[in-house]
């Protein structure tokens, strides 16, 4: 799978180096701001792409003494340097269109112009597409990161052209540095958001959908003698996951009953999560307290009445004590 990761993440690079030649030919035919935006996207895309090679054959080495959660975590930093790549290049954008409008220009050979770009922009699309799909897949935010940038810049790139399409047909020149600068606002919130989701994933910000994905399979499947789950922390290393947690057992069971069951639940998770999870479960034996939302009907040693089932939700699983229902 890795190897399928980096494979796709070459191609990205060596087309993102082609799409940027031809922009750059567009611009000097045109001389155009918008064009030129496209242009400096297209940089961030190329130096964007190595950097996810790197990351992802860094990502792929084997855990060792240094690290001994793996490197996966590369991944979160270079997407973040791929954020800060994009608004620097919003900016710049914003900066040279400002000039623009002052200074005026007059654009040349807009139709060949608009025949380059949008070529690039059908290419940047079918990439970004795949780039997702794939990335999906894997669990890769390196390829994910990419495909959303390789879409965003379609965007772009079909705002250009039809930004060049009105100047070439009313002669309005100042539009074309309008549209720079709109775009420029744009790339730099694209890159703001990229930033924010790599900081999360550095900072192990709780990801709201593999937990109600885990709380879903758990609750789905749960054992009566599964009394409670809690404490639940995940993280994230590239593709990925480490889960900790407490489990409720009954008291009266031996050590190895109690091992089958925590293995039995570790075994669940990772039968229904396609991804490589490393698991850290501890046993913790119920209570006087637990007795009311203890399902096991013949407990030979229950103390309370039963009360009622509570069901298992993305709020209750991560509480770090779990209280009884009275």
């Amino acid at each position: 799978m890795n190897k399928n990761k980096i494979g796709f993440q070459r191609w990205i690079a060596v087309f993102g180096v082609i799409l940027f030649i031809g922009k750059l030919i567009a611009w000097k035919l045109t001389n155009s701001d918008a064009v030129f935006s496209d242009a400096m996207e297209s940089v961030v895309n190329v130096i964007s792409a190595f950097m996810g090679l790197y990351s992802l054959h860094l990502a792929a080495k084997p855990k060792d003494e240094g690290h001994p959660y793996g490197h996966g975590k590369v991944e979160f930093v270079t997407s973040g340097i791929e954020g800060a790549l994009i608004a620097i290049a919003g900016i710049m954008i914003i900066y040279e269109g400002i000039n623009s409008l002052i200074v005026g220009k007059t654009l040349n050979q807009l139709d060949w112009g608009i025949a380059i770009i949008a070529a690039t922009a059908v290419i940047n699309y079918l990439l970004g597409y795949i780039s997702i799909k794939k990335g999906k897949a894997d669990n890769s935010l390196v390829l994910i990161s990419s495909g959303k940038h390789l879409q965003s810049d379609t965007i772009t790139t079909l705002g250009v052209v039809l930004s060049l399409v009105i100047v070439f047909f009313t002669k309005i020149y100042w539009l074309d540095s309008v549209v720079a600068l709109i775009f420029g606002a744009y790339i730099i919130f694209v890159g703001y958001k990229i930033i924010r989701k790599s900081l999360s994933g550095i900072m192990d910000e709780q990801d709201p959908e593999i937990l109600v994905q885990i709380v879903h399979i758990l609750e789905n499947n749960r054992k009566d003698e599964w009394i409670d789950v809690h404490n639940m922390k995940i993280q994230q290393f590239g593709a990925s996951l480490h889960i900790d947690a407490h489990i409720t057992l009954p008291w009266y069971y031996s050590l190895r009953d109690a091992h089958k069951e925590m293995e039995n639940v570790i075994i669940l998770l990772a039968k229904n999560i396609k991804r490589t999870i490393e698991f850290n479960f501890h046993m913790d034996d119920c209570k006087t307290i637990s007795c009311p939302v203890c399902q096991i009907k013949d407990c030979p040693v229950r103390e309370r009445d039963f009360i009622k089932r509570v069901e298992w939700t993305s709020e209750n699983i991560t509480l770090e004590v779990k209280h009884s229902v009275e």
